[in-house]
Parts: structure tokens; C-alpha cells; sequence
């Protein structure tokens, strides 16, 4: 048993556009800075809840401009 088989895990979300915009969020992946460098200390819980709200993130950021 390998360690992916026991620890899957989720994919970053990183597009590398690694650009903080105005609302904190990066511009490319929509994660905060924080998110960004605790990524790989986060359970496969916490990234999974993180991904779900990255696509509300993006319709919130993109009506603000």
C-alpha cells in the first residue's frame, strides 16, 4: 500500500496566474494567500470544502468589476 492509496490526494487548484487581487483572493485560483501556503497541510476535507467554493468565489469576484 502505497501513500496515495492511503492519503488520496486533491489537486491544487493553481492555474500559476499567482496574482492577489483587491478582494484578498488570487486572480487566477481564487484561494486566498492563506489557502495558498496551508495547501499542503490541509486535510482532503478541507481542500475539497475550499474547491466547492471557489466557482461562488469567482461569480463574486467578477461582479464586482
Amino acid at each position: 500500500m502505497t501513500a496515495a492509496t492511503l492519503w488520496p490526494t486533491i489537486e491544487s487548484p493553481c492555474v500559476s496566474i499567482c496574482t492577489l487581487g483587491d478582494s484578498g483572493h488570487c486572480i487566477g485560483c481564487f484561494r486566498t494567500a492563506e489557502e495558498i501556503g496551508d495547501w499542503l497541510s490541509y486535510s482532503h476535507e478541507q481542500r475539497r470544502a475550499i474547491i466547492e467554493q471557489l466557482p461562488r468565489r469567482a461569480e463574486q469576484l467578477f461582479e464586482d468589476e
